[in-house]
């Protein structure tokens, strides 16, 4: 086996001479603001210490978030999909390394024939019209390999590398998005079930208003249509009322289906207790790109773009072919293992592509476009990113302001609805007045209702677009990028 071990020695020292063809891969740089504009002043960053991560959803105070954010990276579809195309990238990962080996074999063989005929010379058989068996056996070992002399396997490695740690970060950003998901949900039906309370605290309001109403109409204190209008609101009341339960139906088989269970498995119970509104540190814009990781897929899908030009551009160079066979050969086949049976054989060829009309040119120019495509993404993702955390900023601030005022026109209303009732019953003032100010005061409180659902909307929306739980590390130790330090995202 010394032509074996030979080969191996020279496949050796032609893998380490061998070069990579293909630009080296430098992250381009992203215009980055020193502070958030919705922000006052510089806020030093502090992700690690103070940003939102791990179990995020227990800053909103609500048990039913407590019970199914857990279960989302279990069974929600949606990331086992993603989990699932991460396992396969690391598959992938583990062919292209192949790749960088030579293939060895084993081949053993025997034969037993029957030659007729003819006459043979120094044979023990008889000559005339007489046959020989014949026995003949093989015992080889085989080695080949094409080495990765301009590093085209090599740039696959790291373009399989960076496509697995893409799909890494895909898988968390479904997570997050899917985790995101569920927190919106939850957060309608408690607002559903408050509006419920609310509106039905309306009904036996105007039903109390009905009776009063009613009776002045058999005393004859008041026209007719008092009594038709009073009813009429109440009932637009209670079909309002019913209403909401498509929309808390629909909001609950939503979230069933966000924890991988089917429709009919879920009964959320009926509660008013609206989760609290966390404080949420938004940190520096430099530190979104260390936390999100819609930005981190997009940085690493350049750098697998980048490795495919390498790819391509070694499409240029001559292919070399490297092969080897040590083993025994005899006939007949006692005594195979023989010294006088040793065989062996040395290989070598190489091709070159010497006209292709423009293949090789179109690859590496289709390849050049498809990285100057993902440069293009992972800027725009960066720039959606700001956009976003500001868009929430801006809400929170805004809505706070607008949470204020209607507070301040909640009371107003209630207020004003019990005046207009006392007046009305005086009989100081006539049914309109009553009905307006009912209707304002419904309004109000709905308003209301509606602008905090906004808030906690967009904390859970602000949470999911600074990176939620999102490390920027890789957390599977199995992972091939784990094997060499980890590169920062600088602005």
């Amino acid at each position: 086996m010394n032509t074996i071990r030979t080969f191996l020695a020279a496949s050796l020292v032609v893998l380490t001479s061998g070069c990579m063809v293909g630009p080296d891969y430098q992250r381009p740089t992203v215009a980055v603001p020193a502070t958030w504009q919705e922000l006052p002043g510089w806020t030093k960053a502090q992700p690690a210490a103070e940003g939102p991560k791990g179990d995020w959803w227990t800053a909103f105070h609500d048990p039913l978030l407590d019970e199914l954010e857990p279960q989302v990276a279990v069974s929600n579809q949606t990331v086992r999909l993603d989990y699932a195309n991460y396992q396969q990238a690391l598959a992938e990962l583990r062919v292209a390394r192949a790749g960088l080996f030579p293939t060895l074999g084993v081949t053993g063989s025997a034969t037993r024939q029957r030659t007729s005929g003819g006459s043979f010379s120094n044979s023990p058989f008889p000559q005339n019209g007489a046959s020989r068996i014949d026995n003949a056996g093989s015992l080889e070992a085989d080695v080949s390999w094409v080495p990765d002399l301009w590093g085209q396997v090599r740039r696959t490695i790291e373009a399989n590398s960076a496509t697995a740690q893409a799909s890494e970060a895909t898988l968390a950003n479904a997570t997050l998005a899917e985790q995101i998901a569920l927190a919106n949900a939850v957060i309608d039906v408690r607002v559903t079930d408050a509006n419920i309370d609310l509106l039905t605290q309306t009904v036996e309001a105007f039903r109390e208003f009905l009776r009063v109403v009613t009776e002045q109409d058999r005393a004859g204190t008041v026209p007719p249509s008092n009594l038709v209008a009073a009813r009429t609101q109440l009932e637009s009341a209670q079909a309002s009322l019913i209403a909401l339960g498509v929309s808390r139906a629909q909001f609950q088989h939503a979230i069933a289906v966000l924890v991988g269970k089917n429709p009919e498995d879920l009964t959320i119970a009926h509660s008013s207790a609206l989760p609290a509104l966390p404080e949420i540190p938004a940190g520096v814009p430099s530190t979104l790109l260390q936390r999100r990781p819609d930005i981190a897929t997009a940085e690493r899908q350049m750098a697998a773009a980048n490795a495919s030009i390498g790819v391509a551009v070694a499409a240029y160079y001559p292919t070399v072919s490297l092969s080897a066979l040590d083993g025994f050969a005899q006939s007949p086949v006692s005594g195979l293992l023989h010294i006088s049976n040793y065989v062996w054989s040395l290989g070598a060829s190489a091709s070159e592509t010497v006209f292709d009309g423009g293949e090789r040119s179109g690859t590496v120019a289709a390849a050049r476009a498809n990285y100057d495509a993902a440069v293009a993404n992972y800027r725009g993702t960066v720039l959606n990113a700001f956009q976003n955390v500001e868009n929430d900023l801006a809400g929170l601030r805004i809505l706070a302001e607008q949470s204020q005022a209607l507070d301040a026109a909640v009371s107003d209303a209630t207020h004003g609805t019990e005046l207009a009732l006392n007046e009305y019953q005086a009989g100081t003032v006539d049914y309109t007045t009553v009905a307006t100010a009912q209707a304002t005061q419904l309004s109000a409180q709905q308003s209301a209702l509606n602008v905090e659902q906004q808030r906690l909307l967009d904390a859970a929306s602000l949470i999911g677009d600074l990176g939620g739980g999102w490390s920027g590390v890789l957390h599977d130790p199995r992972h091939p990028g784990l094997a060499a330090p980890q590169a920062t995202m600088s602005p």
